[in-house]
């Protein structure tokens, strides 16, 4: 199973073949409430760690999403921008926003993992 990694922003990033998969946490969507527009950056985007890089809004708020790492948009996933309720549905499967070829993996040790996420979000109250 791949390996998710988290930013303190509920942003995630899953590495599959390279490229990182990026959307927002089961967390942030249970937060945001019914998410009912999801807009991802378009395709060819160069990113740097921490940009906004996407806009999730729900019937309660509007949220950027920020690239959790360094790379550039190689797909977005226009089934969620059709269809924004998967977020809610699978926020970690198929409810991601958009695939980055990552410019720098290391990035990617700087984020928590799971673990750490779970316990940062103990801390939130």
């Amino acid at each position: 199973m791949s390996q998710i990694r988290y930013t303190k922003d509920h942003e995630y990033v899953r590495v599959e073949d390279g490229e990182g998969v990026v959307g927002i946490s089961e967390h942030a969507q249970q937060q945001l409430g019914d998410v009912v527009f999801a807009e991802a950056p378009p395709i060819g985007k160069a990113l740097k760690k921490g940009d906004p890089a996407a806009v999730v809004e729900s019937v309660k708020a509007a949220s950027d999403v920020f690239a959790p790492v360094s790379g550039e948009v190689v797909a977005v996933n226009s089934e969620v921008e059709s269809t924004p309720g998967l977020i809610n549905e699978d926020a970690l499967g198929r409810g991601w926003l958009f695939r980055l070829k990552l410019a720098d993996p290391a990035e990617l040790s700087a984020l928590m993992d799971e673990s750490a996420y779970s316990d940062y979000l103990k801390t939130l109250g």
